[in-house]
């Protein structure tokens, strides 16, 4: 790229040399020298952007789709640059760019965010219906956590403010109130119909990604439940967290597990492995569970992982929760087992659809995430970009807590572990409103979704 620069410069000079020897002279006999073109000085801005492109260039899943005039210079900063080569990713079979994930972050926000440190109010929310605004999950060390507040209360007021609706102008409020702001009085009203004022001040806490887990038993049937809010986080947590649950499933003799992934937006791939391998049947111990390929430069390090039996709990089925925000590891997990048991989905839409990984590349003080790495499974199936269908079409049951068996999807799972048939949902209608649809976009924007490798492969 520089060499060209330069050349392009020296025509130039060239060309201004030429035509001033043609003038005439200026009386003196002599003729003016050309007065040179100075040569542009890199800024280290300028040079860091260079480099995100270099870099986006080399290791990029479609690298060599991004044109040869594509400037970086012309971008804000790292994640501008990596939002603006998302276009450039033309898959067969797809008429429209499938990089949707391409992203940069400083990296003291990624180190936070990877190891599960957050600071905000812990707290996430979604529209149950046009005007009626739920609390959707609680990070339990959060000041939300510490106060209480629990999945399924209604937000009717934000700093005495009870205009929350779908309409543009509330979203907005709505997002400053809870994610922006640092300090912000909410009004709950509570599912035994009483109201509460809490007041919430943004602290730093530690996230524990596995929320709940139970043990139910319904019709003679043994079923264990956990929910799974985050592929990212204090992995030897994590691995813990799984031993312990899986030996409670499987010293209740449970035979039906539900794993809850409604609002996962994905995070290591190492942890997706593990929790497939605890899922899996042991007739697939030793089979090939996934394979991550790179693009064409970096086939060299492709890879390949077989199931290696975790646990006691040995399934033939297994169902899973899912939305719109079920992402990347998530998705991950249900392409892993489908070819070796059956997998039956349930939410209230597709999952988010992300069949690819990146990981994180240090440039300056950021760390830059272009797509680098395209999974499928055992029988080659990986091009989920359109998400995964559920089995059945259920509501989020939004009004209510974690692990009552009365919440729509759990109920519907439950049901037909016990009958065979899927439960039916009223509520949907509601949230299928392109309002409501609209309004839990922004409202989830927020949240992380990817899948990361561990592996770095760059020199």
């Amino acid at each position: 790229m520089q060499y060209k620069h330069n050349r392009f410069l020296l025509v130039v000079m060239l060309a201004a040399s030429i035509f001033t020897s043609c003038k005439k002279d200026n009386g003196t006999g002599t003729t003016p020298a050309p007065i040179p073109t100075p040569t542009p000085i890199a800024t280290a801005d300028d040079k860091l952007k260079d480099t995100v492109l270099l870099y986006a260039r080399d290791i990029y899943l479609w690298y060599n789709q991004i044109p040869a005039a594509f400037n970086p210079r012309t971008y804000a900063d790292p994640d501008k640059i990596m939002q603006a080569i998302r276009p450039y990713s033309i898959e067969p079979g797809f008429t429209a760019p499938v990089d949707r994930f391409s992203f940069a972050m400083k990296q003291v926000d990624w180190n936070n965010l990877s190891s599960g440190i957050s600071a905000d109010f812990g707290l996430g929310i979604f529209f149950f219906a046009s005007t009626d605004l739920r609390v959707k999950s609680v990070e339990r060390e959060s000041p939300a956590g510490k106060a209480g507040i629990r999945r399924g209360w209604k937000i009717i007021k934000l700093n005495g403010n009870s205009s929350i609706t779908t309409s543009t102008a509330d979203i907005n409020f709505v997002v400053d109130a809870v994610f922006t702001n640092k300090h912000t009085v909410f009004t709950f009203l509570k599912p035994d119909g009483t109201t509460t004022d809490i007041t919430l001040d943004a602290g730093s806490y530690k996230t524990h990604p596995v929320i709940l887990d139970s043990v139910y038993s319904i019709s003679s049937k043994k079923i264990g439940y956990m929910v799974f809010g985050s592929f990212l986080g204090d992995t030897t947590e994590i691995y813990n967290e799984f031993n312990r649950v899986f030996n409670r499933f499987a010293s209740a003799g449970v035979n039906d597990v539900i794993i809850d992934l409604r609002y996962n937006g994905g995070g290591y791939v190492s942890v997706a492995e593990k929790l497939s391998n605890y899922l899996s049947p042991s007739s697939a111990n030793g089979s090939l569970m996934m394979t991550q390929k790179y693009n064409d430069k970096y086939s060299q390090y492709n890879t390949s992982a077989n199931f290696k039996k975790t646990g006691a709990v040995n399934l033939p089925r297994v169902f899973f929760i899912v939305s719109s925000s079920s992402a990347s590891a998530s998705e991950l997990v249900i392409n892993n087992l489908k070819p070796v048991m059956d997998v039956k989905l349930i939410g209230r839409n597709n999952t988010y659809g992300k069949p690819v990984a990146f990981f994180p590349i240090a440039v300056g003080d950021w760390y830059i995430f272009p797509v680098s790495i395209r999974s499928t499974n055992q029988v080659g199936s990986g091009n989920y970009f359109n998400g995964f269908t559920p089995d059945a079409i259920v509501g989020d049951g939004l009004d209510k807590d974690w692990g009552d068996v009365a919440e729509l999807d759990l109920a519907s799972a439950i049901k037909y572990i016990t009958t065979g048939s899927f439960r039916l949902s009223s509520a949907r209608s509601n949230q299928e409103q392109p309002q409501v649809i609209n309004g839990n976009v922004i409202l989830d924007e927020p949240n992380f979704k990817g899948t990361i490798s561990t592996r770095k492969i760059l020199k």
